[in-house]
C-alpha cells in the first residue's frame, strides 16, 4: 500500500493544499525504470555516429564507457542510502558541499536531463519519417510530446506499468534480431570475430574510442535517474542503491552485446545516413521485416525513455523549485488531484520541442557533457560525505569511500574532456548562466541559498 511522504519530508514551502510524491515504487519497478530509461535498444541511437568516430570499435568504446559508469554508479548507490528524496547529483552535491554548489550541480544535470526527452522525440521523428516519408518528422515529434505529457501527468504508477510493456517489445526484438543475426553470420563462413575490436582500419589510436565513449554516457543515463524517484519508492535505502546497480551491469552488457553482433552482421562505417545507420544494420541481419520490427521496437522504447526521463527532470526541477531556488509557485507545486508536479511537466514539454530544429550529434554530446559533469560532482560528494566528514577511513571502507569515488572520478573527467570543443565552449555556457542565475537568487551571495529541509522516514 503506497505511503504519502509527510508534509514535513514534502519541504516548508508546500502550502496545505498541496499534493505530495508517493511511494508506490519496489525494486522491479525501480530497475525497470532504469532499463526503459537508458532503453536497451538506445545503443542504435548513436550507432552511426559512434562508428565512424571509432573507426568500426563501438563494443570497444562501451566496454570504456561501463568500466567509468560502475564506479560512478557505487557512488550513486552509496549516496542514494545517505539522501534517499528526490533530487539525485542535485541532493547529493548540495547536502556535501553546500547550496551554490549543489545548485551548479543540479544545473548541469539539466543540461542532459532537459535534452534527454529531446532526443527521444528526435530519433522517433527520425525513423518515423525514414518509415512514412510523406509525413513531416515535426509531426511525429509533437505527437509523441504529447502522449508523454499526457501519461507523466496522470501519475508515476501509470508510467511504471507502460515500462512492462515497452521493456517486453524490445526485449522481443532483442531475440529476433539476435537469432537472425546468428543466423546470417554462419550462412557467410569465415568471420573475424575480432574485427569489432580491432576496427576497420579507417582511424587508430586510442584518442577516438576515448571520444566515441564520451558520447556514450548518454546511454546510460538511467542508473542515476533511479535516485531520483527516492521519494516514491517503497524501501528507498533498499531498493534505490539495487536498482541503480543492477541497471547499470544489465545494460551495460546489452550495449556491449549488441554492438559486438551488429558490427559482426555489417562490418562498414559506411551507412546511408550516418544519424539512421543501425538501419543499415538491420537490413543486412534481417531484410525488411527486421528494419520494419526495429523501426517499431525502437519507436517503443524512444517513446518509453522520453517518458521516464520526463519524469525524473520534472522531480529534479521540483525539488529546486521546493528549495526556492526556481519559482516555487511552478517549480515546487504539486498537483493535489494527480501527485505530480505538474507545471514542471508542462515546461519540461515545452522545452523538448526544440527537437524539432536541433540535430542529433550536438544534443547526443550535449547530453553526455552535463551527465558527466554530474557523474564528477556526486563521487566527489561520496568522498566529502563518508570519508571527510564520515570519518570511514579504515580497513575497507576506505575503498568505498575514497579509493572507488577517485577512481570513478578520474574516469569521468577524462571522458568530459574528451568530448568536442564545441561541445565544451556549449556547455561551459549553459554553467556560466547558472552561476550568473544563482548569484541573482542570493544578490551576489549575500543572501544564503535556500536549502531544503530533509527528514528521513
Amino acid at each position: 500500500m503506497s505511503t504519502p511522504t509527510n508534509s514535513s519530508a514534502a519541504g516548508p514551502f508546500i502550502g496545505e493544499h498541496e499534493g505530495h510524491l508517493q511511494r508506490a515504487l519496489g525494486l522491479p519497478s525501480l530497475v525497470l525504470f532504469g532499463l526503459v530509461y537508458m532503453v536497451p535498444l538506445t545503443v542504435f541511437t548513436t550507432y552511426g555516429i559512434v562508428t565512424e568516430t571509432t573507426g568500426g570499435r563501438l563494443p570497444v568504446a562501451y566496454v570504456v564507457t561501463l568500466v567509468a559508469m560502475v564506479f560512478t554508479a557505487v557512488s550513486y548507490a552509496r549516496m542514494s542510502v545517505a539522501y534517499p528524496v528526490a533530487g539525485s547529483a542535485y541532493t547529493y552535491s548540495q547536502k556535501s558541499f553546500g547550496a551554490p554548489v549543489g545548485f551548479l550541480t543540479g544545473w548541469s544535470l539539466l543540461l542532459d536531463y532537459l535534452f534527454l526527452p529531446m532526443i527521444n522525440y528526435l530519433v522517433i521523428g527520425i525513423y518515423l519519417a525514414a518509415a512514412f516519408p510523406a509525413v513531416p518528422a515535426w509531426v511525429f515529434i509533437v505527437a509523441a510530446i504529447a502522449i508523454v505529457t499526457v501519461l507523466n501527468i496522470v501519475g508515476i504508477v501509470s508510467v511504471a506499468r507502460a515500462n512492462f510493456l515497452i521493456i517486453a517489445i524490445q526485449t522481443i526484438f532483442i531475440v529476433a534480431f539476435v537469432v537472425l543475426a546468428v543466423g546470417k553470420l554462419f550462412g557467410h563462413g569465415t568471420i573475424d570475430v575480432a574485427a569489432p575490436f580491432t576496427g576497420d582500419g579507417s582511424v587508430g589510436g586510442a584518442s577516438p574510442i576515448f571520444a566515441g565513449a564520451a558520447v556514450l554516457c548518454l546511454s546510460f543515463l538511467g542508473f542515476d535517474a533511479v535516485s531520483t524517484l527516492s521519494e516514491e519508492a517503497k524501501a528507498p535505502q533498499r531498493d534505490v542503491p539495487r536498482a541503480i546497480l543492477i541497471a547499470t551491469a544489465l545494460s551495460g552488457l546489452i550495449f556491449i552485446g549488441l554492438s559486438y553482433i551488429s558490427q559482426l552482421v555489417y562490418p562498414s562505417n559506411k551507412f546511408a545516413d550516418v544519424d539512421s545507420g543501425s538501419l543499415d544494420v538491420m537490413t543486412a541481419a534481417g531484410g525488411q521485416f527486421l528494419s520494419t520490427f526495429f523501426t517499431a521496437a525502437y519507436v517503443a522504447g524512444a517513446l518509453g525513455s522520453a517518458l521516464t526521463s520526463q519524469a525524473s527532470v520534472a522531480r529534479i526541477l521540483y525539488a529546486m523549485g521546493r528549495d526556492g531556488i526556481l519559482p516555487r509557485r511552478v517549480f515546487g507545486h504539486v498537483s493535489a488531484r494527480y501527485s505530480t508536479p505538474v507545471y514542471v511537466i508542462l515546461v519540461v514539454s515545452a522545452v523538448s520541442l526544440l527537437a524539432v530544429v536541433i540535430d542529433l550529434t550536438t544534443l547526443a554530446s550535449l547530453i553526455s557533457f552535463g551527465a558527466l559533469v554530474a557523474f564528477s560532482a556526486v563521487n566527489l560528494s561520496v568522498i566529502k560525505h563518508y570519508f571527510i566528514d564520515g570519518r570511514e577511513r579504515h580497513g575497507s571502507k576506505v575503498l568505498a569511500s575514497l579509493i572507488i569515488p577517485v577512481v570513478g572520478f578520474i574516469l569521468t573527467v577524462w571522458l568530459w574532456t574528451s568530448l568536442s570543443g564545441l561541445t565544451l565552449v556549449i556547455g561551459l555556457c549553459w554553467l556560466a548562466i547558472g552561476f550568473i542565475w544563482l548569484l541573482g537568487v542570493t544578490r551576489g551571495f549575500s543572501r544564503p541559498t535556500p536549502v531544503l529541509d530533509i527528514e528521513h522516514e
